[in-house]
């Protein structure tokens, strides 16, 4: 069973520096109907103008990942974790029993575009964390690699929680099939680009929430980006 949701149908908030769209209810967004989707709680998509960003605040309790689509962002924390990211590296941190952080964009001239990606743990009050890494991009245009995986498993970053996230660059006319475990759920978001998922066609910003199916194929018609979110039922 694939149920799509489509780009239009997010919350979107506007603060001139900030512009930024909501798969789920955040902030000044809510809708009692979408509150997340399994223990993924947070998809937003956020353009943020050059020399400005999210100064410092605090989180505690969620595991949070960063993907950069274009530009760069600065990062902050209370770990002594810092670093710029960009377009093909991924940020990770677990906020745990507290952190602090700022997130800025360190560009005078280029705009910010990023994800910001929250999941639920299964475990609360560890020790905060902060890792940042280069993706293997060779993988990614291969198909879906597994980038985040909970910990026990063999991934660049871990998280606590029974949840992985895999991505893919798929190239435009690229078929890239996915074995699934018809008892999970399985989220799948169009980061950029546009696809074709079972004869419906996706573009940027469009999502499928999947359950009890065994597989799913899906044909680039443009280059893309896939995020792929295995979640327990």
């Amino acid at each position: 069973m694939i149920h799509l949701y489509r780009s239009e149908d997010r919350g979107h908030v506007e603060h001139g520096w900030l512009d930024s769209y909501h798969s789920f209810s955040f902030g000044e967004f809510y809708d009692r109907r979408r509150m997340g989707y399994s223990d993924l709680r947070v998809i937003n998509e956020d353009r943020i103008v050059p020399g400005t960003g999210f100064g410092t605040h605090g989180h505690r309790d969620m595991e949070i990942i960063t993907y950069v689509l274009s530009g760069a962002v600065q990062h902050r924390d209370s770990t002594g974790g810092e670093g710029v990211l960009r377009h093909g590296e991924l940020q990770m941190m677990s906020a745990g029993r507290g952190v602090q952080h700022s997130e800025k964009n360190p560009s005078n001239t280029e705009p910010l575009h990023l994800l910001q990606i929250w999941i639920q743990p299964s475990v609360t009050g560890v020790a905060p964390a902060y890792a940042q890494q280069k993706l293997d991009e060779a993988a990614l245009r291969q198909g879906f690699t597994v980038v985040v995986a909970p910990q026990g498993e063999v991934a660049p970053f871990t998280i606590h929680q029974d949840a992985r996230l895999l991505i893919a660059w798929p190239a435009q006319g690229q078929n890239l099939s996915r074995v699934l475990d018809a008892s999970r759920r399985y989220y799948l978001h169009v980061a950029t680009g546009e696809v074709m998922l079972e004869g419906q066609r996706l573009t940027a910003g469009d999502a499928a929430m999947i359950e009890k199916q065994e597989n799913f194929e899906v044909r680039a018609t443009t280059g893309s980006e896939l995020l792929l979110f295995d979640l327990a039922p």
